[in-house]
């Protein structure tokens, strides 16, 4: 049997390419997403260790509100603990380190983006026995108009030492002159982040800590035992601070990005176990086809000898060969996938720190296992009916009947439907990803199942206009789609879960734009709003430079940091109070805005209900700076994404939170065209600041869903385009089945032209049968994330009609583009030999 099946799998290569292309493409993807995020990890690997490979120690503050890790609130340190902490004996040296925003502006005059990377400010550390930051160029800075440029802004923006450059910080821009270029270790920047280093006294002062660290790194003499020395740091340090060995913050920074990239690594996971399941259909449908049309050889097997069981292992081993050579081929793809995922993510604004590529063990392994599995999974039922072939049907030309079982198929599909159904409502429900995940499989598997039900009436409609349209030809094609409605069903469900993923995005992007815009309607009666660039921050002097603009007459400075709420982390807004509501829409349920100003807190009615509170009641806050407090509950309004759910006064905020930068202004002006052009020109030496009236900050946020749509489009494309593949596959093994039927519709006098016209309509119905039937369960399923996430923000359910009817038409367009190859080839048939064919 071992030779049956490599001479059948040798005998069907061009059947098997095809199958195996499906495979090729959803392995590449997973081993492009592993090679990308392996790459990542390792890079930043690298990164912390050059950085901390010197320090033996780091001093810091104790965690605050609950959190830890790299990513903890910490309190700043006294600049006299570093005195300190040099006197204990073992310390051959230690640097207080000062960290803030800073900005550089290139020399078009625009801010320097680094594409989520931070934009840093730092003190420049002397003593090189600590500072991994070396001078490539120039040296040092020495005043307080001195700066260091990192060696790959200053390479990719044209900066040279003794050159001027403009910084933005969170207090007035300056100007520095670069008096040196450095590099960190071995590379020429922070994984893409830029840096600005200056004196210790300019780093405090841009970072608004006088007098203060952010933590102190230490290094030990030689011969000096580490433990010792730690508990005699620790014994000097007052309460609230805190050693740790440098391999601890290394390991925590390391643990930090990890936790970060697994996200974004599961991110594009889904995206490609999504083209693998696509690909599990148009394989499930390949060796469907294939084992009727393999029908006598089958029992000729089962005649001279061959067990049912060597029967169903031939063909679950052609399947895991071809899954085999399929893995091995997407995992040497897999490196260009990595390359180009890179560069889709960079052209939608993502920037990635460069680094060698990584291929690990496991990325082989899961790309086998994944490809191999999905594969043999998807020929487990192809071979079960292979064994049902009597040896019988080797003296005829019957295939078994395959309407035997349509009676329990249709049971079975309308069970894992409805399962499918009631999974995927509890997992939106809880939330619980996962059972979404499944629930949305047993939903396209249950309807995979039940559409041959509706596949002949359906392929009829779908076909009559392309009958009158395009005559005999697309006559034949509407009946050739109706002739097998089980081929026709099982070829669509491909294409069925590409769309109703598509159109499931579409209705939730839709939703998630007009939300946005009902959020800023609801909430922003201003008519200019300033907020920062990207991830940049506000200057604290903004707010005091645009008041000062002739024509505006009220000016709302929103502020935003963190704080912990009854036990948890949460988000706290804060506004200035002076008429609010000019600029800022308050919808009062309960109570009144005016406790704003009485330093109480307002909530929304989400957070209201559930944590049962109401007006009047008291609850405990701690802050990382001032500590625990109680407070007590003013109004509730109704919730909006755009406003946050715990609002208090600027008076109240700002006190608890030092140093803070706004995250936004809201103007009200006088009316006076002219005003806009004004605060605009206030606000030219602050680069990283833009005005926008409230209709362009609305298509502003509009564009920023459009623009993760793009990518999540993008994403999806592969799974359609497997699904296309499997409509080429269905085509040509159709061709292959009907050779004889073809050869004698040309001998009776049918033109070529006509024959590509007929496969090309059969094609097209094939799509938009797929198509229909996605959209409609995509249309649904999107209705329901969207209902789901009303608590969220996403308080408006949208169905872009448009787009789900382009959508459509796409589909019938790449139906028709992908019969192209088998309808060319159908049309080439020759003759007489397609005729004596059998």
């Amino acid at each position: 049997m071992r030779n049956v099946t490599l001479k059948g799998l040798l005998a069907h290569k061009l059947r098997l390419a095809l199958t195996a292309l499906a495979i090729v493409l959803g392995v590449t993807f997973i081993s492009g997403t592993f090679v990308l995020t392996d790459t990542l990890n390792n890079t930043f690997s690298v990164l912390f260790g050059n950085i901390y490979q010197k320090i033996d120690f780091q001093v810091r503050g104790d965690p605050q509100l609950g959190t830890s890790g790299a990513n903890a609130v910490r309190n700043e340190l006294p600049a006299s603990l570093l005195a300190t902490v040099r006197r204990v004996p073992g310390v051959a040296a230690a640097e207080g380190d000062v960290e803030g925003y800073a900005q550089f502006v290139a020399h078009d005059g625009k801010p320097i983006q680094t594409g989520g990377a931070p934009t840093l400010g730092v003190n420049f550390d002397p003593d090189q026995q600590v500072s991994d930051l070396h001078i490539i160029a120039g040296g040092p800075p020495v005043t307080s108009a001195d700066v260091v440029m990192d060696a790959g802004t200053a390479g990719k923006y044209g900066f040279s030492v003794g050159q001027q450059v403009r910084i933005l910080f969170a207090g007035p821009p300056r100007t520095f002159t670069i008096t040196g270029i450095a590099e960190f270790g071995s590379v020429d920047n922070l994984a893409g982040a830029s840096l600005a280093a200056f004196t210790l006294p300019t780093a405090q002062a841009i970072a608004q800590e006088p007098g203060q660290l952010d933590d102190i790194n230490v290094v030990t003499a030689p011969g000096a035992g580490k433990p010792a020395v730690q508990r005699a740091i620790a014994a000097v340090l007052p309460a609230g601070v805190q050693v740790v060995t440098g391999q601890t913050v290394m390991n925590e920074n390391t643990s930090s990005v990890s936790q970060e990239l697994s996200f974004f690594s599961t991110a594009l996971l889904v995206f490609a176990f999504i083209s693998l399941f696509v690909g599990g259909f148009t394989i499930f449908n390949t060796f469907s086809i294939t084992v009727g049309q393999r029908t006598r050889e089958l029992a000729l097997l089962r005649i001279v000898g061959a067990s049912r069981r060597q029967v169903f292992r031939s063909v679950l081993a052609e399947a895991a060969i071809t899954g085999l050579v399929a893995s091995v081929i997407g995992l040497g793809l897999g490196v260009l996938a990595a390359l180009g995922l890179e560069a889709l993510l960079r052209g939608f604004g993502t920037t990635l720190p460069a680094g060698p590529l990584v291929f690990e063990p496991r990325t082989v392994v899961v790309g086998l296992a994944v490809g191999v599995g999905v594969t043999v999974v998807a020929a487990i039922g192809p071979a079960r009916n292979a064994v049902r072939i009597a040896p019988i049907a080797a003296l005829g030309d019957r295939q078994p009947d395959g309407d035997v079982s349509l009676r329990r198929r249709f049971t079975w599909g309308a069970a894992v439907a409805l399962a499918g159904l009631v999974l995927l409502a509890i997992g939106l429900a809880k939330p619980a990803i996962a059972l979404v995940g499944v629930g949305a499989v047993g939903i396209f598997v249950g309807v995979a199942m039940l559409s041959p039900a509706i596949a002949r009436p359906l392929s009829s409609v779908i076909g009559r206009p392309l009958a009158r349209l395009l005559g005999e030809p697309g006559k034949l094609g509407r009946e050739n789609s109706m002739r097998s409605p089980r081929r026709t069903a099982q070829t669509a469900s491909a294409l069925m879960v590409g769309l109703a993923l598509v159109a499931a995005m579409s209705v939730f992007g839709a939703s998630l734009s007009r939300s946005a815009t009902s959020s800023v309607d609801q909430a922003i009666s201003a008519d200019l709003i300033v907020t920062a660039t990207g991830t940049d921050q506000l200057s604290q002097s903004i707010p005091g430079r645009v008041s000062a603009v002739p024509g505006v007459t009220v000016t709302t400075t929103v502020y935003r940091s963190q704080f912990e709420f009854a036990g948890s982390l949460a988000t706290l807004t804060g506004v200035s109070t002076q008429q609010l509501a000019d600029t800022l829409i308050l919808r009062m349920t309960a109570g009144t805005s005016a406790a704003l100003a009485q330093g109480e807190l307002l909530i929304d009615s989400t957070t209201a209900k559930s944590r049962h509170l109401s007006v009047g009641d008291t609850v405990p806050a701690t802050f990382a700076q001032t500590g625990s407090s109680t407070l007590r509950i003013g109004g509730i309004y109704q919730a909006n994404a755009l406003i946050g759910s715990y609002l208090v006064s600027a008076g109240f905020f700002l006190p608890h939170f030092s140093n803070q930068s706004p995250a936004a202004l809201l103007l009200r002006t006088n009316g006076s065209g002219a005003v806009d052009n004004d605060v605009t020109n206030a606000l030219a030496p602050y680069q990283n600041a833009q005005v926008q009236t409230r209709a362009q900050f609305e298509q502003a946020q509009t564009a920023s869903v459009n623009q993760l749509l793009g990518l999540v489009y993008a994403l999806l494309a592969l799974a359609v385009l497997i699904a296309l593949i499997g409509i080429v596959n269905t085509l040509m093994l159709s061709v292959f089945e009907r050779t004889r039927e073809i050869g004698l519709l040309r001998a009776v006098g049918m033109k070529r032209r006509q024959v590509r016209t007929m496969i090309r309509s059969e094609a097209v119905i094939l799509a938009i049968f797929g198509a229909v039937i996605g959209i409609i369960i995509g249309t649904g399923m999107g209705i329901a994330l969207v209902s789901s996430l009303k608590q969220q923000g996403i308080t408006d359910t949208v169905v872009p009609a448009s787009s789900l009817v382009v959508f459509l038409l796409l589909a019938a367009l790449l139906g028709l583009v992908a019969a192209s190859w088998p309808a060319r080839r159908a049309a080439r048939l020759d003759v007489l030999a397609a005729i004596a064919a059998q």
